[in-house]
């Protein structure tokens, strides 16, 4: 998959087959959209292009709304690359962008410097300034600019949108099996392992501390959770809890991992870690021992989930 940054660093070598969203988690709904994207690009000989957008306009248009994603930017291009898709362009979404009228975007975007020859694209997709141009204005430039569209129906659009809000709700709730379900992939926690207080080693489980760094990344219930992750090339299972340490007065949320049979210095690395499934909330206990002795059932629990 060829990735650009921005639609002027696109190279324009090929008819495209476009479409355009925010691809929020690329769940299975979105999937669906994808497929007939890439279908329709090999049937016309063109390049499946999506066309996306960073930061989130809502980030930019509503500066103080609290916006949660299911995905950084990062864990969406892994996972759209994995699809089959030719071009991922991610253009940085501005005020001054918003503002182009419904043709500058069609004429110079979309066609001029994208190639599009095929645009899919849904039932209610707005666009233009103030987002005062639709579907049926689509249509009509393309009788004039020479492209197709083709609408995604009302009930993929509805999909779409119902699997986006059950898996953040799912997520909140701590049903990661509800989520993983609707993404048709485990949900991920991307970070950096930053140095923590070394109280799990003290009662011997170390944990690595993942630091994510984008505040918009929803991060799931406190709790303990069932995950995996894939260290230098092996996979490698574990528990991690999302919490405060409240058995040892923890004050700021943390995300520690413990993997099972893993010894190697994680101080600074990038990883994915897999959410597999929830096992328990997070608990105040009376002792580090108390604490320790409950460690050591969830680790039992966990690998039992994990032999299944």
């Amino acid at each position: 998959m060829n990735t650009v940054q921005s639609i002027s660093k696109y190279d324009k070598k090929h008819p495209t087959a476009i479409t355009i969203g925010t691809f929020d988690g690329v769940h299975i709904g979105h999937r669906k959209i994808l497929e007939r994207l890439i279908n329709n690009a090999k049937l016309l000989d063109l390049k499946s292009t999506v066309l996306t957008f960073f930061p989130h306009p809502r980030m930019v248009l509503q500066q103080h709304a609290d916006i949660k994603l299911l995905n950084t930017i990062e864990e969406k291009t892994i996972i759209l690359k994995e699809t089959g898709l030719d071009n991922l362009i991610i253009h940085p979404f501005t005020k001054e962008f918003s503002r182009l009228s419904a043709t500058e975007f069609v004429q110079d975007i979309l066609v001029d410097a994208l190639g599009a020859k095929k645009i899919i694209i849904g039932y209610d997709h707005r666009f233009g300034r103030n987002r005062n141009a639709n579907i049926t204005d689509l249509i009509e430039f393309g009788k004039t600019m020479d492209f197709d569209v083709e609408e995604i129906p009302a009930q993929e659009i509805e999909d779409v949108s119902v699997s986006s809000t059950k898996i953040r709700n799912a997520l909140l709730e701590g049903d990661i099996e509800t989520a993983n379900t609707y993404l048709g992939y485990p949900y991920m926690l991307t970070g950096t392992v930053s140095k923590g207080k070394g109280l799990g080693r003290q009662i011997n489980f170390p944990t690595a501390n993942l630091h994510i760094p984008e505040e918009y990344k929803l991060i799931p219930k406190k709790g303990v959770y069932v995950v995996k992750s894939t260290i230098a090339g092996q996979t490698v299972y574990g528990m991690m809890n999302i919490g405060y340490n409240p058995t040892v007065s923890g004050t700021e949320k943390s995300i520690e991992i413990h993997f099972f049979d893993f010894e190697n210095d994680l101080y600074d690395k990038k990883l994915q870690i897999d959410i597999l499934e929830r096992i328990r909330d997070e608990h105040k206990f009376g002792t580090l021992e108390e604490l320790k002795a409950q460690l050591q059932i969830d680790k039992q629990t966990s690998l039992a989930i994990i032999s299944k």
